[in-house]
């Protein structure tokens, strides 16, 4: 019997210390009304650095511009399409050894992408302009 009054009172507890750390108690409209005033366009790249996924003449363009550097990359579009939002968040996020994380990201199945390559695609993608859609 102690040890089930034992449980629940150390339950009831963490209960209480939970809600006391509930959050930000900033009031529901002040958030909302911040968020509505905050300057939003639809070519802007989230805060994340992963640009939306390109459809149209965007996704064209863009495997046009990795094709001219390293054609392999392109065998496979989608996964092309994908390595290239994900380099570009780790290019609007200031990462590092950037040429050498495109070689991996565009190496897939028989695609092996060299670093060389890795800092072509990284050039193409800035110059394309892609990263910052």
């Amino acid at each position: 019997m102690k040890r089930t009054a034992i449980a629940a009172v150390l339950s009831a507890a963490t209960l209480l210390a939970l809600s006391a750390c509930s959050g930000d108690e900033t009031a529901p409209d002040a958030k909302l009304s911040a968020t509505a005033t905050a300057p939003t366009t639809s070519a802007a790249v989230p805060k994340s650095g992963l640009p939306p996924k390109p459809t149209g003449q965007v996704r064209a363009d863009l495997l046009a511009a990795l094709k001219a550097v390293a054609p392999g990359t392109v065998r496979y579009e989608d996964k092309a399409v994908d390595a290239a939002r994900n380099q570009c968040q780790a290019i609007n996020g200031g990462g590092s050894k950037l040429d050498w994380t495109a070689s991996q990201r565009f190496t897939y199945k028989d695609v092996t992408t060299t670093e060389a390559q890795g800092k072509s695609i990284n050039e193409a993608l800035k110059k394309s302009g892609f990263c910052n859609t």
